[in-house]
């Protein structure tokens, strides 16, 4: 395994600095943020909040479909959402919640397993172990027929 990496340029003073964030694949090339787009409703650019939910979403994911195929299932579909909440605490910003909301269709499954393997794979997921810092991760988990 190779380390995975992103850069980051930055130009600016705070709130009127703008950044551009770049990854080593170029899923994301330059791409900018601010303030804007992480404070206010500006759609121009993105945030490391959203970055998160998007990697923690599509870790989760993986391993999810990884625990089905070890249990013996093949999932047919699997459907993702995170959010990353951003609030301000004792002066200073703190995530304090993240929601993981799965809906999958697993052929053959029974609610219970699939809600186990759900759990399994919530606890298992390298991103919610590097993210064991959030007061609190939830997950909802649908099993589509």
């Amino acid at each position: 395994m190779t380390d995975k990496t992103a850069t980051v340029h930055w130009e600016g003073q705070g709130k009127k600095g703008v950044g551009k964030i770049s990854t080593q694949t170029e899923a994301l090339k330059a791409y900018p943020y601010g303030f804007g787009s992480r404070f206010e409703d500006d759609r121009r650019g993105t945030n490391p909040e959203e970055l998160l939910a998007a990697a923690h979403a599509a870790c989760f994911t993986m391993a999810f479909s990884f625990a089905c195929d070890a249990a013996g299932f093949a999932t047919a579909t699997v459907d993702t959402q995170a959010g990353v909440r951003l609030v301000m605490k004792d002066g200073g910003f703190l995530i304090d919640h993240i929601a993981l909301r799965l809906e999958a269709s697993v052929p053959n499954i029974d609610e219970a397993t699939f809600q186990k393997l759900a759990a399994a794979a919530k606890a298992d997921c390298p991103l919610s172990k590097a993210l064991a810092s959030v007061p609190e991760i939830t997950l909802t988990a649908v099993l589509k027929k």
